[in-house]
């Protein structure tokens, strides 16, 4: 192992401390959004051998974001690589690790291809650059599915690169269901990331096909057959769910969560147009240039040098590519994302990371050439690598560490209301004493008030408490009634600590006798 390896392993190190250290300290090591809350029930799903459930009595009883009801059944709307994935680190006791070993793997593809393309030291600083990116830690701190399948990207585009080029650096055959099998499973994890990723690959592909030696366009085709057999599981499980193959069980939650233009695609009522993609995109992308390294609306400023340096490289323009093809692939797309950054380009995450690198490097080169014209190469090399790099670095990682990145993590904490204070008065003994109960939540401000609370529990209905959501009381009796042995709680959150064994009179109603 080479002084350049080391010190990536130990940047790849330091990516898992600070991305678990996020974890448990702004995000509790729960579930925030709603989407990490499905993810997680279809984990605990699968760590039963299992993909769908019967669904229980009232399921509008027991609500769990995008988890679906139909035909009898419960199951999530997500595709199912990522909660597979986070299945294996619930059997082995580290869910909240998941993210951050995968997270720690990005870094390490992250150095490796910035080391293919531009040399080691170039590698070694986008390593570094991407573990000071508020945008990669607080996404890769997270239980959302993005570290796996930017994981996934950098395998296909290191494999393809490989494959395609002039010397393989192991057996082609191998590269080859590396790069088929990394893109297949970034399809079946998330399918219009998918798409983002290949489409300039397909393009090259193409290419390829045409202008290509025999044995790359083997490759080429072997690829392409790899993956579309791996994406045929995707019509499989659809089927499995729904008995319809071309059922997308997101449309079960929201029947216009497609994706396209048009009437019945999203919330508006002319529907998903140009205007509002444009819109869309513009919000998400304000957001990135100020998360993806905290200087600020500048975090983009050394981007167009990268570029310049790699004008005539082919293979990094094609690498670098898959940013911008996010970036209009989610224009399809009628809902953004911002509270995590704009992480439906995350996986892109490593273009810009790795092109800012160059950039920089290739600035410092020109200052060094500019500043000391007559020096001989040792010394400028020197400068290069010992001075320009480091003190640009180290600069403008204070600022963001001294002034981005701390406010950034606290407007985290505590996201939408979720807090692991709010399960702390079943933990206590009293609490403890009534189990096994069913607890009738009665919310009081938000649906966040019961859903915080279903960490405590598993698709089973099999936990000391089980949460419902206070319905009409001939909704809630179903419930209690295929729960006959369990004790009966009324919980209402402005009174975290008391227990009532009948329902809390309201306003002008007198006690139950």
């Amino acid at each position: 192992m080479s002084h350049f390896e080391r010190a990536a392993l130990i940047i790849c190190l330091a990516a898992v401390a600070v991305t678990a250290w996020i974890g448990a300290t702004y995000f509790e090591r729960m579930a925030h959004l709603e989407d990490e809350m499905a993810y997680v029930w279809q984990a605990e799903l699968i760590t039963a051998g299992k993909i769908k459930i019967e669904s229980p009595p009232c399921p509008e009883c027991f609500l769990w974001p995008f988890v679906v009801d139909y035909q009898g059944y419960r199951f999530g709307k997500y595709p199912i690589a990522w909660p597979v994935v986070l299945a294996f680190g619930m059997k082995l006791g580290i869910r909240e690790l998941v993210n951050p070993l995968l997270a720690a793997l990005g870094v390490w593809l992250t150095y490796r291809l910035g080391r293919k393309l531009f040399g080691e030291w170039i590698g070694l600083l986008s390593a570094a650059l991407m573990v000071t990116s508020p945008f990669f830690l607080l996404n890769s701190s997270s239980l959302l599915s993005h570290p796996l399948t930017l994981f996934l990207t950098l395998a296909f585009v290191l494999a393809w690169l490989d494959l395609t080029g002039t010397s393989l650096p192991a057996p082609r055959w191998l590269l080859t269901a590396a790069a088929g099998g990394s893109l297949g499973l970034l399809a079946i994890s998330r399918p219009l990331t998918g798409v983002g990723v290949a489409l300039p690959f397909a393009l090259h592909g193409l290419w390829m096909l045409v202008r290509g030696n025999k044995a790359q366009r083997l490759s080429v085709m072997g690829v392409g057959l790899i993956t579309l057999a791996i994406c045929g599981l995707h019509p499989l499980w659809q089927a499995v769910l729904t008995g319809d193959p071309t059922l997308n069980p997101y449309t079960l939650w929201w029947p216009y969560d497609k994706i396209g233009f048009g009437p019945g695609v999203g919330v508006t009522k002319e529907g998903h147009n140009l205007e509002l993609a444009v819109l869309n995109t513009k919000f998400s992308l304000q957001i990135g240039l100020q998360d993806l390294f905290g200087w600020g609306t500048f975090s983009w400023i050394f981007i167009p040098f990268g570029l310049w340096a790699a004008r005539k490289d082919g293979k990094t323009l094609l690498a670098a590519s898959v940013l911008p093809s996010l970036i209009l692939t989610y224009m399809l797309y009628w809902i953004g994302a911002w509270v995590f950054g704009p992480r439906y380009y995350y996986e892109g995450i490593y273009a810009a990371v790795i092109l800012t690198a160059a950039g920089m490097g290739w600035l410092a080169n020109l200052a060094i050439r500019e500043a000391l014209p007559w020096t001989g190469l040792n010394l400028r090399s020197r400068l290069y690598r010992q001075v320009g790099i480091p003190a640009i670095l180290i600069g403008l990682v204070f600022l963001n560490l001294q002034f981005y990145l701390p406010p950034r993590l606290e407007m985290m904490k505590g996201l939408y209301g979720v807090s692991r204070a709010h399960t702390a008065p079943f933990l206590t003994p009293e609490a403890q004493a009534l189990t096994p109960a069913i607890v009738i939540v009665h919310t009081e401000k938000q649906w966040i008030e019961y859903g915080t609370l279903i960490e405590m529990e598993t698709p089973f209905l099999d936990t000391p408490f089980i949460f419902i959501k206070n319905r009409a009381d001939e909704r809630n009796q179903l419930v209690l009634d295929a729960f006959p042995e369990r004790t009966v709680i009324h919980y209402y959150p402005s009174e975290p600590y008391r227990f009532y064994v009948v329902r809390r009179p309201g306003p002008g109603e007198m006690p139950a006798q």
